[in-house]
């Protein structure tokens, strides 16, 4: 997350930013309030869905990385993934975008 900002705090953010550019943004699954992981799954509906998960740059900045692969999943296999990662980590933050026009950006870089 931002320097100084909680979990909780980041994900409201991201619901707010959401609602502003009038696209569902929905918190599936709530993880630890202050540093939790998070998951962002984007639903581009028969465009696919992809999974950002977090990750660092080899500098050690912030980043995204796509957990479901280079290219968009079916909805299931993308369920699948995050199930696995909820299974490895109770603490982590499940976020779903709805995104039927490809207009969501992510914030922060994709390795």
């Amino acid at each position: 997350m931002a320097m100084g900002l909680t979990t909780g705090l980041w994900v409201s953010a991201q619901v707010r930013l959401g609602d502003r550019a009038f696209m569902p943004v929905t918190v599936v699954r709530r993880g630890d309030p202050d540093a939790g992981t998070v998951l962002i799954k984007v639903n581009r509906f028969d465009a696919g869905v992809t999974v950002y998960t977090q990750a660092s740059t080899l500098d050690g900045e912030p980043a995204w990385s796509r957990g479901t692969g280079p290219n968009p999943v079916t909805e299931a296999e993308a369920d699948a993934y995050i199930a696995r990662q909820v299974a490895r980590d109770p603490d982590v933050w499940v976020l779903e975008v709805e995104d039927r026009k490809g207009q969501y950006k992510i914030d922060g870089k994709v390795v």
